[in-house]
């Protein structure tokens, strides 16, 4: 009996050595047994940790459990050992069809505890039927020995020991779970190990290794018997049977799927996860120095991003982690030590550098592989394909991607990730493009271990990606369920193989309503034409049509217009046809302009605001539907004239809300449709005393909104602006200064500078010529002898 704990570097090493001199003829590890024709794959190198097992049901793939593992993971070492020596290597944990049934048919059986760090069992449950209490097996054995912090201890005990017997372990877990009772999931768990090996035993094997948490190790030990067989003292053959007897059970397949460090992170939910892998990492695979090597590691990261650290600054870092060591009674430097090490002399106290080092070292950026002979879904086959033909390699760390779609292979790339978003698997995220043109796309780049189970889901769709993503598109035109990212599937929390036991949580996405929205259905399209959906387009295109048809509602249409541009926009440069778009995007604008005089009489200021902005949507729409001829007039049959006709219709009109006839006004002068002297009377009788200071500031605020340069540069409109201003009296001023900052306020600061610089100067024309006939030559002259010095010229010109 091999107790471990899961992902304990010092449990790996030792357990390595252990197996070495055992020499067992077959090994058991706690784990799913679905999973045992899997194990021989640990042979391929092209299995390279960090790994998982994923458990999932089929046509439930939201329902799946993670058991990962990582290259200091015991259990990794067992099955390397297995494979590499020739022996069996069976997984004798509760079946991961019962442990997801279970969970599926909403059993209240908690998830059980583990071994050490893994938050422990729970406690024993009182006849009152009171809930179990977690215990911590770790943290009690770290109280018993004087220590607050149980990875400490476990670090000082262990891990810088290395030659910690497993007799030991297995005594000190018989204390800690001396008077325990496990809770019913538990139990079941510990009965399914023993049958496991009892029918080793019955099949012949004589040296068998079975590697599981400590904390099980009491549970399937007993005592020798008479004859020295295992077994004795342990709950007889028929308790085993009658606790597993009738258990629920799905069909579950399983697989191996790449893993992170950061998803091995306990920050990340995992149940069983520690909180620095990389570390954890460097500790197994450097018995030797750890600390120093460590350190220039941590130096190596740090010139890499251009920080200047020498050689001595990595000497005096590993004495100082050695010193605090020694004041703190600990036998070798650990983490704690060798980071304040790093802050206080290779980072110099600078908290970034630190946080970097946290990064890559301690908890670190590393991805798992799985090779081709791996069991996949076709989906996910086709996807790796994709990514070896587009040079696309999945990677844990946030890259960045900039593509230009002049070239067929960052186009090919540009549709993979639109398709792979459609699906719900956000391995790349749309980022703001460093480069001008609509041909220029920028993305960050992240793969996370999650997206294999939404792939698994999206598996249902199709078995290439773009046959998955056209079947989704067609399905969320006609209202399924738009599911987003997911979540990790399974659990956190017990010790079903070095992970969480099967667990409920996953993928998960709203209700379809039924009904999809205009502006859902117009971004859907302009989705589609992303993604190049040949496919779907029509069937998009229609359903939008048929929607639009009925909709009579005019902020839905205007919300819709823009993607609808967009769209077409981009099927422009993409080389992707779109028929029937143009249509639908001309009868959009003709339903726009017909309906906007009705939508805006009678508005509050909420509504104002929010009819405001989609006014201004569809204005930066149409110019690009229709750039017009060079001289900036367009024709009303042309999509920019109509809209400008039905602006300038507007424009006139009484009542409306004086944000929305400034905004109008604003924009029939940029367009041309207004000259400066026309919009400076509209003004001047906006900010008239016969309108309501509220009204006036409104308006102002509306006009004003396209930019400030305006009153740069057109000094009677700023003369108007700061007559009203200086008339308000006392109390209207106070009512209309936020209104006036929050106009004000949203400029940028040099517009703000120079407005404010026009202002001063107002009515000062005068008294600045006075002032200038008083210039002081003489005392000038000093000045301009030296400027003329400076330029390289001896006499004034």
């Amino acid at each position: 009996m091999l107790g471990i704990r899961h992902h304990g570097p010092g449990s790996a090493r030792s357990l390595r050595d252990e197996l070495e001199r055992l020499k067992p003829d077959i090994v058991l590890i706690e784990g799913p047994p679905e999973a045992d024709a899997l194990a021989g794959l640990a042979a391929d190198p092209g299995l390279r940790p960090p790994v998982a097992l994923l458990a999932h049901v089929p046509g439930e793939p939201a329902r799946a459990a993670f058991w990962p593992f990582a290259e200091f993971s015991p259990e990794w070492q067992a099955i390397r050992h297995a494979v590499r020596t020739g022996v069996p290597v069976r997984f004798c944990d509760l079946p991961a069809a019962h442990g997801l049934a279970l969970d599926r048919d909403g059993s209240p059986d908690g998830p059980a505890g583990g071994g050490p760090g893994e938050g422990g069992p729970g406690a024993a449950a009182p006849e009152s039927g009171a809930p179990a209490v977690p215990v911590d097996p770790i943290a009690a054995l770290a109280c018993a020995a004087g220590y607050d912090d149980p990875e400490r201890w476990w670090e000082d005990a262990v891990e810088h020991r290395g030659d910690t017997p497993f007799e030991v372990i297995a005594e000190a877990m018989a204390a800690v779970r001396d008077g325990h009772v496990p809770d019913v999931r538990e139990a079941r768990r510990e009965a399914y190990m023993r049958r496991t090996i009892r029918r080793a035993v019955k099949e012949g094997f004589e040296r068998i290794a079975v590697v599981c948490g400590a904390w099980h190790v009491p549970a399937l030990t007993g005592v020798p018997g008479r004859d020295g067989a295992w077994g004795a003292g342990l709950p007889p053959v028929k308790a085993d049977d009658a606790l597993l007897r009738g258990l629920p059970k799905v069909k579950a397949e399983i697989t191996w799927v790449p893993w992170t460090y950061g998803r091995l992170a306990a920050w990340s939910g995992y149940g069983a996860g520690v909180t620095s892998p990389g570390w954890y990492h460097h500790l197994f695979a450097s018995a030797d120095r750890p600390v120093e090597r460590w350190l220039a590691a941590a130096a190596g990261v740090l010139r890499d991003e251009g920080l200047p650290v020498s050689s001595a600054h990595v000497i005096e870092a590993v004495r100082l982690a050695g010193s605090l060591a020694v004041l703190r009674g600990r036998p070798l430097a650990g983490l704690a030590e060798v980071v304040e090490a790093a802050r206080a002399v290779l980072c110099e106290g600078d908290d970034l550098p630190v946080e970097l080092i946290r990064r890559r070292m301690v908890v670190g950026e590393r991805l798992g592989h799985v090779p081709d002979s791996t069991p996949m879904v076709p989906l996910q086959r086709h996807l790796r394909e994709e990514q070896r033909r587009l040079r696309l390699k999945p990677e844990a760390l946030d890259r960045e991607l900039d593509l230009d779609l002049r070239k067929p292979l960052d186009l090919d790339r540009s549709r993979l990730l639109h398709r792979l978003r459609l699906l719900g698997v956000d391995w790349g995220v749309p980022a703001r493009s460093r480069g001008k043109g609509t041909f220029r796309e920028s993305w960050t780049l992240v793969w996370r271990p999650e997206f294999d189970v939404d792939l698994i889901e999206a598996g249902a769709w199709g078995t290439t990606v773009p046959a998955a993503a056209s079947a989704r598109a067609r399905d969320l035109a006609d209202g399924g369920p738009n599911t987003g990212p997911s979540g990790p599937g399974g659990s956190p929390g017990g010790t079903a193989g070095p992970g969480p036991g099967p667990g409920g949580s996953g993928p998960s996405g709203g209700q379809g309503s039924g009904r999809v929205s205009l502006a859902d259905l117009t971004g859907l399209v302009e989705r589609c034409l992303l993604a190049d959906l040949p496919d779907a387009l029509p069937y998009v295109l229609d359903t939008l049509a048929a929607r639009a048809a009925l909709d009579s509602d005019v902020t839905h249409l205007m919300a819709a217009l823009p993607a609808m541009v967009r769209a077409r926009r981009y099927g422009d440069v993409r080389g992707t046809p779109a028929e029937g778009l143009a249509a639908i995007v001309d009868a959009l604008l003709t339903r726009i302009c017909v309906g906007l005089g009705a939508a805006v009489t009678g508005l509050d200021d909420d509504a104002a605001r929010d009819l405001l902005r989609h006014i201004d949507e569809v204005h930066a729409a149409v110019a690009l539907l229709d750039d017009g001829p060079a001289d900036g007039v367009s024709g009303d049959g042309t999509p920019r004239g109509r809209w400008t006709a039905a602006l300038r219709g507007l424009s006139g009109r009484s009542g409306l809300h004086g944000l929305i006839e400034g905004r109008l006004t604003r924009i029939l002068l940029d367009a041309g449709d207004l000259d400066d002297a026309e919009a400076g009377r509209r003004m001047a009788l906006s900010t008239s005393a016969g309108h309501p200071p509220a009204r006036a500031a409104a308006w102002i605020e509306g006009f004003l909104s396209g930019g400030g340069l305006l009153l740069v540069h057109d000094a009677r409109l700023l003369g108007l602006v700061d007559g009203w201003l200086a008339g308000l009296a006392p109390e209207a001023f106070v009512d209309v200064l936020p209104l006036l900052r929050r106009t004000f306020g949203a400029f940028a600061a040099p517009e703000r500078r120079s407005i404010g610089s026009r202002v001063r100067a107002l009515g000062t024309r005068e008294t600045a010529a006075a002032a200038a006939d008083e210039i002081d030559e003489a005392r000038a002259a000093a000045a301009v002898r030296t400027v003329l010095a400076l330029l390289g010229r001896t006499e004034t010109p």
